[in-house]
């Protein structure tokens, strides 16, 4: 069995079950342009896939994980052992602070991808988030024994990747790729219920609405094309008034991963979105 490696905000632990149950029966590929934690790709384990996402640091550790996953865990081992034997909190400022430094430029692309897990595995909340300057910028997360090296999860992602394309692209990079008879997934960082909770700095660049239009656009190219697709959103007019003039539209219920109000983390309203009939029997 593999998991995510990597808790991401919006990830779709908690929804993974419905998504399974709408996708298409039958298609050639499976290709994912906003892979994130991955929650549904490593459920599924497509033999035939292509991912991508425009935060190249993520991208760069899948293809680590791919590709040179004992390196990998060599490094985290480094981490789990400097983590215990240091002040847990300097230890993780030094590791953040290390990509505002010169010399990280000279950093394997290993030792880059190792360092972004710790990171994930060690800071506030397990929130992935960038800065404009594509700085890994969330605080310390005082846990007691975070689980640094999750040796045998690493080894499975790395199994369940090794027949996948993996590329540093945005989602419209989908249109030069996906092929009749071909299943796309979409997960765009959600359009916010409130203007309080817009959280769009997964890459360090924002998602505004002209994004979640072109979005909509990009999804009407490929249905003309004969690729199927499924979309996840939140439960909002925007979105709603986005895709149901045209396109199968249900509402489930999933719980947050991610707040940093406990009384916010229960069960909210979502969409999942298809250019085909969902038979859920």
């Amino acid at each position: 069995m593999s998991r995510p490696f990597v808790k991401w905000a919006g990830g779709k632990r908690q929804l993974v079950e419905e998504l399974r149950r709408s996708r298409p029966g039958k298609y050639r590929r499976y290709i994912e342009p906003f892979i994130g934690g991955g929650a549904l790709f490593f459920a599924l384990k497509p033999k035939n896939a292509y991912i991508s996402d425009i935060n190249e640091e993520l991208i760069n550790i899948y293809q680590v994980v791919k590709e040179n996953v004992g390196a990998l865990i060599a490094q985290l081992r480094i981490h789990e052992r400097n983590y215990r034997e240091w002040d847990p909190r300097e230890y993780f400022y030094t590791v953040r602070n290390a990509d505002r430094e010169a010399g990280y430029a000279t950093w394997s692309r290993a030792e880059k991808a190792a360092r972004l897990i710790f990171l994930n595995k060690t800071c506030f909340n397990g929130l992935f988030r960038m800065n404009s300057r594509r700085q890994f910028n969330t605080p310390f997360g005082f846990y007691v024994n975070p689980a640094i090296v999750d040796e045998q999860n690493l080894l499975a992602c790395s199994r369940a990747l090794a027949t996948t394309g993996i590329a540093a692209a945005g989602f419209d990079h989908v249109l030069d790729i996906a092929k009749k008879g071909e299943f796309v997934y979409f997960d765009p960082p959600y359009v916010p219920l409130t203007a309080t909770a817009n959280f769009t700095a997964y890459s360090g660049e924002g998602f505004d609405l002209d994004m979640q239009r072109r979005l909509r656009e990009v999804c009407g190219l490929l249905d003309d094309r004969g690729v199927k697709w499924m979309l996840s959103n939140s439960h909002t007019d925007f979105v709603l008034n986005l895709y149901q003039d045209k396109y199968h539209i249900r509402k489930v219920k999933a719980s947050r991963a991610i707040n940093c109000k406990a009384d916010r983390r229960g069960k909210v309203a979502e969409v999942i979105v298809t250019n085909y009939e969902v038979s859920l029997e």
